[in-house]
């Protein structure tokens, strides 16, 4: 299937487009997901179904505003990432025979996001290029527009995703030195 088949059959609901795009060609896309942006298991069909669900908002206006300028792959990955670090506060180990809510797991959550968000930043600080640092915090973690920061930067699009994609290399290369760095 081609890009536009893709997007097309889930635009249009199509079940069979659906099921061996979601369960299917996208599994291990999806596993890598689950890895980069969780400390705890996730299942698979939960995770799907929270993504297929904030696909399909506003009659599949996500999917609708996808420009091809990408694999569908590449954009949903990223998509993908950034959705799920926005609510991963939310979404439940389901295996847990917990209640959802008590004060002194809310307590440890916190605790794990507060020093996950200081790991993070320690390393966007590690890195030499501030262009890079600006293009990250802006796309990823304001979600601004990538038309609106490209004017602001004044920069085609197209030379901000080039960008993006240096600034997400160089934040991996930091991120994999830090982790050779801890496992000595």
């Amino acid at each position: 299937m081609t890009d536009k088949e893709i997007i097309q059959g889930l635009i249009e609901r199509d079940n069979k487009v659906t099921k061996e795009f979601f369960f299917e060609k996208c599994r291990p896309l999806f596993c890598s997901v689950i890895k980069l942006v969780f400390d705890y298991e996730v299942e698979y069909d939960e995770m799907v179904n929270e993504l297929y669900v904030y696909l399909m908002e506003n009659d599949a206006a996500k999917l609708r505003h996808f420009e091809y300028r990408s694999s569908v792959y590449i954009w949903l990955k990223i998509l993908a990432i950034r959705y799920f670090i926005k609510v991963r506060a939310r979404v439940i180990d389901d295996k847990s025979q917990e209640t959802p809510y008590d004060v002194n797991t809310q307590m440890v959550i916190n605790g794990s996001e507060t020093s996950a968000g200081a790991d993070l930043e320690r390393l966007i600080k590690a890195m030499p290029t501030k262009r890079y640092v600006h293009v990250i915090r802006c796309l990823i973690f304001e979600d601004k527009e990538p038309e609106l920061l490209a004017q602001e930067m004044n920069i085609t699009t197209a030379n901000l995703y080039n960008i993006k994609r240096r600034a997400m290399a160089q934040l991996t290369r930091i991120a994999l030195n830090d982790i050779k760095a801890y496992g000595k």
